[in-house]
């Protein structure tokens, strides 16, 4: 990935994080997830009164592109809420295994809040990773 692609990932998850539904935690994340294709996939948190019925940006965003047929990934881009102060969002557990099932250990995934970027690699966020291998037995 060069920093363009970076640019323009950043750019869609922000732009899509407006989109948020997040009427509870008013916390609005914006995911944006380039496929092996170069098509860029986007999702935004959506919360519901049933907190558990909550969709992250990031699951949003991965089943978007699998449902569309796109199962490798290269990059993926959380941008967390202007609120935040700068602090950055990274994925949740559920996020991270569902990432996990369809991306490698080295997907790289940056963070940004404001003018603050990470990048960190899935298999860093999820060691021991549970998959497909331990259903194989």
């Amino acid at each position: 990935m060069n920093e363009n692609d970076w640019t323009e990932l950043i750019e869609a998850a922000k732009d899509v994080r407006k989109n948020a539904y997040a009427p509870y935690s008013h916390f609005h994340v914006g995911a944006a997830l380039k496929a092996a294709s170069g098509k860029i996939y986007t999702g935004c948190n959506v919360e519901n009164s049933s907190y558990g019925m909550t969709m992250c940006a990031e699951r949003s965003a991965i089943f978007k592109a699998v449902s569309e047929g796109e199962r490798k990934f290269d990059a993926l881009v959380i941008a967390a809420d202007e609120s935040s102060d700068g602090e950055l969002c990274p994925p949740c557990g559920a996020c991270r295994q569902v990432l996990a099932e369809f991306c490698g250990p080295d997907l790289p995934i940056a963070l940004v809040a404001g003018d603050k970027r990470e990048t960190h690699k899935l298999g860093a966020l999820l060691p021991l990773t549970f998959g497909k291998a331990f259903l194989d037995k």
